[in-house]
Formats: C-alpha cells, structure tokens, sequence
C-alpha cells in the first residue's frame, strides 16, 4: 500500500485557528490577550471618549477637566501631593492591619465559643447599619483630633468583611474531614491548625481584598475630621477653591491605591494558597 503523508502539527493548529474565524469565533491568542489586557483597553477608550467630549463640547475646566489636563496638574503637584500620598498610604496600613487583626481574632473566637457567636453575631452585623460619616464626628468629640479616631474609623470598616469572611471559611470546612482526624486523635488545636485554618485561607483572603480596597476609602474620610496631611485633606482644599483637576488627581490617586493593595493581597493569597490554586486549575483542566 502507497504510504500517506499526514499534515503535521502546524499545519493541523493553523487549521483550527481558520476554522475559528470562519465560524465567528475569537482565536486562543487574541482571547489571552482581551482576558490579561481588556481593562487596560476599556479604560483607555473611556479616556479617549472624555477626552474628545470635553473638547467638542468646550466644558470649562473648573466643571469637568480632560483627563490630559488632569495629567498634567498631576505632573505640577506631584512635588507637593506626594507628602498627601505617604501620609495616607501609612494610615491605611496601620488600620488595614489593626483591623483585619481584630476581625480575624474575632472570628477565631466565635468559632471556637459557638454559644458566644449564636449572641454576638446579630451585634457584629449591627455595628455596620451606622454609617462611618456619621459616626466619625463623635469619634472626634470623644476622642480628639490625634491618629487614634482615623485608625479606629479604617479599623471599622476593614473589620467586617474579613470577620464575616473567616467565620465562615472556618465553619464550612469539610464535616468528612472533621470526623477523619477525630478518629485519628486530633486534639481541637491540631484540627484547628492542620484542618480548618488551612481551608478558611480563601475565604479568609476574599475577605482581605475587600478590606483591602475599604481601607483608602476610609483612610481618606477619616481624614475630612481634621488631618493636616492626606489625600482627603488635598481633597478638601481643592473642592473649596474650585481646583476639579487637583479633585480629580485626588480621586485617581485613591483607585490606584486600592488597585494596588489589592494585588498586594492577590499575590500574598497566592503565596499562602498555593495548593487551593493548583487544585482549581485541575478541576478546570478537567472541564
């Protein structure tokens, strides 16, 4: 029999890649691409579309800046602003952690005392229904004008989610397993240290990326009470003198410290989660 030559590989690949654009559909390269790259693109083009309406339209720039301008008031103050920057960036890590500490302890506790968590728990989802603005005034009355109002005002809204976030990481974990290491012996510290925390580390880092992009949000109101540095103090000067480039220097200077801190939390629960990760990619290997 005559021997066939079969395509090779390459040919087969590029094969499919053609048969995707004939059928509508978007090749592996360029959807990579969107997946990692799509929101460097949409913001960019929201940009643009600012840009052209504001100078099609001839807005005046103390209503709303073209993002080129705003650029470039952020370039001019960037000697001045920085100072603003630091001095938040160190309030919204010493309340990040003071209050991710308090609510994952807090949860630990109403784990392990189930009867105290029956009772506490209505309270802790309580304390959210008053409004941080409202009650950063009486923290002031209280307490002054020094850094411990600002930290308990970051504290108490980074608290939450990682409290709820763990108690439920903790509570959840597998019953089969539970019962597993109870036959073997395990004491309540070793289930605890080798069973449960290890599988509360997801729940325990969704709740911190929450917190995560909370806490500039609260570093900066706690700042409208009376700092002398920080963003919300920039904020709050240039609103008064109708500087809406500076306002708006500002605000995007707020989402990329979140953006940021947030992939600081991403890459630390990558780190500590490395078997959760590999374990997903499995499972979505097999799908």
């Amino acid at each position: 029999m005559p021997k066939r030559d079969y395509p090779n590989e390459n040919i087969i690949s590029a094969a499919r890649n053609y048969h995707g654009y004939f059928n509508g559909e978007v090749p592996l390269k360029f959807r990579v691409i969107w997946k990692k790259a799509g929101a460097v693109f949409l913001l960019f083009g929201i940009l643009v579309i600012w840009e052209l309406a504001v100078n099609w339209t001839d807005t005046p720039a103390w209503l709303l800046p073209a993002p080129s301008d705003i650029f470039s008031e952020a370039q001019a103050s960037y000697p001045d602003f920085f100072g603003h920057v630091l001095s938040t960036i160190y309030l919204t890590l010493l309340g990040f952690l003071i209050g991710s500490s308090v609510g994952f302890l807090l949860a630990v506790i109403l784990h392990i005392l189930p009867k105290i968590r029956d009772t506490f728990y209505p309270i802790l989802i309580l304390s959210q229904n008053v409004p941080i603005i409202v009650l950063a005034p009486l923290l002031i009355i209280w307490l002054g004008f020094g850094i411990l109002p600002k930290i308990i005002v970051i504290g108490l809204v980074c608290f939450f989610p990682v409290a709820i976030a763990a108690l439920d990481g903790l509570k959840n974990t597998s019953s089969e397993l539970k019962h597993y290491l109870n036959m073997m012996g395990a004491t309540k510290y070793q289930l605890f240290w080798k069973l449960e925390l290890p599988h509360a580390l997801p729940s325990l880092f969704s709740g911190l990326k929450i917190s995560a992009t909370y806490s500039v949000m609260g570093a900066v109101i706690s700042e409208w009470l009376g700092a002398k540095t920080g963003v919300g103090v920039y904020m709050t000067l240039a609103s008064s003198s109708f500087r809406t480039d500076r306002v708006f220097v500002a605000i995007f200077t707020i989402m990329l410290l979140s953006l940021l801190f947030f992939f600081v939390i991403v890459i630390v629960e990558r780190i500590f989660t490395k078997w959760h990760t590999k374990g997903v990619d499995k499972s979505e290997s097999k799908h």
